[in-house]
């Protein structure tokens, strides 16, 4: 993030973030924009703990504001809960609430384990359901607050051997739009991101995946991955999304509630 990103102040220094999926990717990404902004930041994931310590405590020196995080398993109800608990515990009420974990299958209707539509449905879809729930109480009586949930442009259209992503993306979009009007009166705006092909580490090990099976350099194959679907032929950053995130929780964003927004690269444009 550059001196001048830094700088570009969304207003919300002092609000409490809670980002979920936020160890790598487009949710770490979210994590530093808003921790930039002078946010105090949950973040959240599964991994090695000594790396996410590591990020963890980096962040936390390159900010205004405290850094704390969380390892919930988003499939276990009782810990979603907990993970919200701990937010308003450690750093006060939530008042930024981004979901963003994802997990995700490569499977036909019919070689997909019903087990693992399941696990699907609980991180991708219902973990963002209750902590909406949770959240929203608060935001109302406070008169503020912000919800973004990453969907995908899958969640506005569709493809193959992706079914749970594309049905679980497709509901967070309509849990967004619901939430958006039932927060209508009480200043909190809740919104939906349909991110394009964007340079993750799933994309990255997709990469790397046509390279090994095509012999080809890393820019030759992100090329071929990219002619498939996005016409500018260049993937979305994570640092954008995060930008954009940073926006709808700008009071320019103010009126922006209910909206599935795409940053895709045209893809839907085609």
């Amino acid at each position: 993030m550059t001196q001048a990103e830094l700088q570009m102040s969304a207003g919300i220094a002092g609000k409490v973030a809670l980002v979920t999926g936020s160890i790598d990717g487009i949710g770490y990404a979210t994590a530093r924009a808003l921790a930039a902004q002078g946010c105090h930041v949950l973040m959240h994931g599964l991994g090695d703990a000594a790396e996410i310590e590591a990020k963890r405590r980096a962040l936390d020196a390159e900010s205004a504001g405290t850094i704390r995080f969380n390892g919930a398993d988003l499939s276990d109800l009782a810990q979603v809960q907990a993970l919200f608990e701990a937010a308003e515990r450690d750093l006060g009420p939530v008042d930024i609430l981004v979901n963003n974990a994802v997990t995700r299958n490569f499977n036909s209707i019919e070689d997909l384990p019903v087990e693992r539509w399941s696990y699907a449905l609980a991180v991708n879809l219902t973990a963002p359901f209750r902590l909406v729930q949770l959240a929203l109480p608060g935001m109302k009586a406070r008169k503020w607050g912000r919800i973004i949930s990453i969907a995908s442009n899958w969640g506005l259209t569709g493809t193959v051997n992706r079914v749970d992503y594309v049905a679980s993306k497709h509901g967070v979009i309509g849990l967004m739009r619901a939430a958006a009007l039932e927060a209508l009166p009480y200043g909190v705006t809740c919104n939906a991101i349909c991110p394009g092909s964007t340079l993750t580490p799933h994309a990255e090990r997709q990469v790397q995946d046509r390279m090994a099976r095509d012999g080809k350099t890393w820019d030759a194959a992100a090329a071929d991955l990219l002619a498939q679907r996005q016409p500018s032929g260049r993937f979305v950053k994570p640092s954008q999304v995060a930008g954009l995130i940073t926006f709808l929780c700008s009071e320019a964003a103010s009126e922006m509630t209910g909206a599935p927004v795409s940053i895709d690269g045209g893809w839907l444009t085609v």
